[in-house]
């Protein structure tokens, strides 16, 4: 199966990292015109009664982003992830860890079934796998950054 993993660590503990994580996304999420998740851009992300993770659009609606299938707070965190170009039987998987390393917390992302989605499809932008992952590696690397810089240092 394939994978992108990226870890990072944040100066922060496991339990905030994972708060900023969940109820600040639409903060610290930065849009990438390469991995847009619609059309029509990102939006603003929210996960919804710890359920589902969702983008708002500017003109208002709502598209699901996937299902949340673990939510446990200071430790892990995993959702479906479908972009709205795929089709009702793809989707990928986002699983993220948040484990203790002294007085910080590495974060990791593996964002796993991209080769369940076909190169030509517009997600992968006709890139070969590995070099489709390594951009989404690059993205998922930009978006840890941006979350490590709204949290609260330990």
């Amino acid at each position: 199966m394939s994978a992108v993993i990226v870890s990072l660590r944040v100066k922060a503990t496991p339990d905030d990292a994972f708060a900023v994580f969940t109820q600040e996304i639409g903060l610290w999420w930065r849009p990438n015109g390469l991995f847009q998740l619609t059309p029509r851009g990102d939006g603003v992300l929210s996960f919804e009664n710890q359920e589902r993770l969702i983008t708002t659009l500017p003109n208002g609606k709502v598209f699901e982003i996937g299902r949340v299938s673990a939510w446990a707070p200071g430790e892990m965190l995993a959702f479906t992830w479908r972009q709205a170009t795929f089709a009702p039987e793809q989707e990928t998987t986002v699983t993220i860890r948040f484990e203790p390393v002294g007085a910080e917390t590495r974060v990791t992302v593996e964002h796993r079934g991209w080769a369940s989605i076909p190169q030509d499809h517009v997600a992968r932008h006709g890139f070969p796998l590995m070099v489709f992952q390594q951009r989404q590696a690059e993205h998922w690397r930009a978006l840890l950054a941006s979350l490590g810089a709204r949290l609260p240092t330990v």
